[in-house]
């Protein structure tokens, strides 16, 4: 059974999601594999939600999760209940295909959230804490969020963070074109935030990594690294600076940045915008003078209303996926019978085609004919065994087999193996 915790920053805040951002994949797998009847697990931590999916035997209480939250971040536990939600059954499945195709994101239809859904279950399956389960539901969330961007308007009329935080730098901006910009951090989001700038034509670009991996990403896309020993100067001189590491605690407070701003003449006024979740910016350089801080609560302050970006037209599409999903999964739950069923026949008519050639009465002919009969025989039952299954009755083909044939399925996990394509 699949279930789930979520928290977003409607319901958590950003200084609650800030502390479970600190969670890592690594310690949610071996919390998973600690619980008991716990089949496996998937962390999901963005810049604005919190989401741990667990596959399990049955019911897990919420209790387990949220202690080792609390613990772990040390936000109380009583106020995690307060903001995390429990899902299940195909509630799970609704909100992480809503997630992953960007109509549950601070910008609604984020191009960023599809890639970090994939990367999500990537990570737990190099960890090992996956399941068939966990495996289907996050690649069909991947497809799922692929024909919402292809078949909608949302993909095209979503803005990314990056590009909704320099669309509220804009009244600061006389010329994109003169505009001296430090960026700070080389993932993900410093990819989409170069090429934000460049959209509007931002040419003086440099670029410090806290793990010291500038000087790569600087080759790669055509812009100057900065060393560790110049970021003074580059930081008292950039008119725009963003951050956007991983980094989990602030690599730049106020006092740095004000003994940076003296080293240079007429340090010109600045905009430091702060995409880290854990924050990279102290809230303090807010105090800076001829400093402006724009973080992930202010940019949330003007986020369009989902109301005017979630097309209905989306909507359906994902409910239409919950439903195809829905019946996958119950089409699951008799394969292990049908499997065990249709073995048991041909390996009768395999033993009689071998008795017929011990016995010198057997032809090609014959065995054909045995072959195809037996195909024929297996048909009407593995058909009913898939309407039973959309009828939610699989169990009752599991019964008949076992009480008709004294045969014992084998448990589902043992039949599948994860498909490593991945949409999105």
């Amino acid at each position: 059974m699949l279930t789930a915790l979520t928290a977003d920053y409607r319901a958590a805040g950003f200084e609650v999601l800030e502390r479970l951002a600190t969670l890592t994949p690594e310690g949610f797998a071996r919390f998973a594999a600690q619980q008991p009847g716990v089949r496996g697990g998937v962390l999901l931590a963005t810049c604005n939600r919190f989401e741990a999916y667990l596959d399990a035997d049955g019911d897990v209480p919420d209790d387990a999760l949220l202690a080792y939250a609390a613990a772990q971040t040390g936000v109380d536990a009583a106020q995690l209940t307060g903001v995390l939600t429990s899902r299940s059954g195909n509630d799970v499945a609704g909100h992480l295909f809503a997630v992953s195709s960007g109509l549950e994101s601070l910008v609604v239809g984020e191009a960023e959230i599809a890639g970090q859904v994939s990367r999500a279950l990537e990570t737990a399956r190099g960890l090992g804490s996956t399941t068939p389960d966990l495996e289907r539901l996050f690649q069909r969330a991947s497809r799922t969020s692929s024909t919402v961007q292809q078949r909608t308007r949302v993909g095209a009329a979503g803005r990314s963070i990056v590009r909704l935080a320099l669309d509220l730098a804009e009244s600061r901006v006389a010329d994109w074109r003169a505009v001296r910009v430090l960026l700070i951090g080389t993932g993900t989001y410093a990819g989409a935030t170069l090429a934000a700038l460049r959209d509007r034509g931002v040419q003086e670009i440099a670029v410090f990594s806290p793990s010291d991996r500038a000087q790569r990403f600087a080759r790669r896309e055509g812009v100057v690294a900065v060393e560790r020993a110049d970021l003074p100067n580059r930081l008292g001189e950039a008119d725009l600076v963003i951050a956007c590491s991983i980094a989990t605690t602030p690599i730049l407070r106020g006092d740095q940045l004000r003994a940076a701003r003296a080293r240079v003449p007429d340090a010109p006024r600045q905009l430091v915008v702060d995409l880290g979740l854990p924050r990279n910016i102290d809230p303090d350089v807010a105090g800076v003078p001829d400093v402006a801080l724009l973080d992930l609560e202010t940019i949330g302050l003007h986020a369009p209303l989902p109301e005017l970006q979630a097309t209905d037209d989306a909507r359906a599409l994902i409910a239409r996926a919950v439903e195809e999903y829905r019946a996958d999964q119950q089409a699951v739950a008799t394969t292990p019978a049908v499997v065990a069923f249709r073995g048991h026949v041909f390996e009768l008519v395999e033993q009689e085609i071998d008795r017929l050639r011990r016995r010198g009465e057997s032809s090609e002919a014959v065995e054909r004919a045995m072959r195809h009969l037996a195909g024929v025989l297996v048909h009407t039952p593995s058909a009913r065994a898939k309407r039973l299954a959309a009828e939610g009755e699989a169990q009752a083909f599991t019964d008949a087999v076992g009480l008709l044939f004294g045969l014992t399925p084998a448990a589902p996990e043992a039949l599948d193996a994860p498909d490593d394509s991945l949409a999105g």
